[in-house]
């Protein structure tokens, strides 16, 4: 399959640090090359929590190396789904893009003991989407 016939999605949050990380490291591991995956945030912090890196960590997932993306409207227009999970009005709409919000908490500022229930919430709502974009 050629990518430009792979569904998209982008996850948005304010600091594209933590739950859009968890979300977007998910989908990758878990589509196999199937679906594109995109994050980003609208503020986004100079690297990820330190607690979702070693959250992440514990369920077999590298995201240390990974970079905080500033929200780009031409990211937001190339994706098929965006996500957003406490950005705010801060995405833009285009039609013809589908838009979802994920109400989570936020793990900034919390140890990986509060982040472990919010990596597990993302990872289940990842699967169900998955899964649909796969059955569209």
């Amino acid at each position: 399959m050629s990518d430009d016939a792979l569904p998209s999605v982008l996850f948005v949050c304010v600091h594209n640090a933590g739950r859009s990380q968890m979300a977007a490291a998910f989908l990758t591991h878990l589509a196999g090359g199937r679906v594109r995956v995109r994050s980003a945030g609208s503020r986004p912090a100079d690297a990820v929590n330190p607690a979702v890196v070693a959250a992440m960590a514990e369920v077999g997932i590298d995201v240390s190396a990974e970079v905080p993306k500033v929200l780009a409207a031409e990211a937001v227009r190339a994706s098929d789904v965006v996500i957003t999970m406490g950005c705010g009005d801060a995405c833009p709409v285009f039609p013809g893009t589908r838009y979802l919000d994920w109400r989570l908490e936020d793990p900034a500022g919390r140890g990986v003991e509060a982040v472990r229930p919010i990596r597990d919430e993302i990872r289940q709502r990842v699967h169900r989407l998955l899964a649909e974009l796969l059955r569209a």
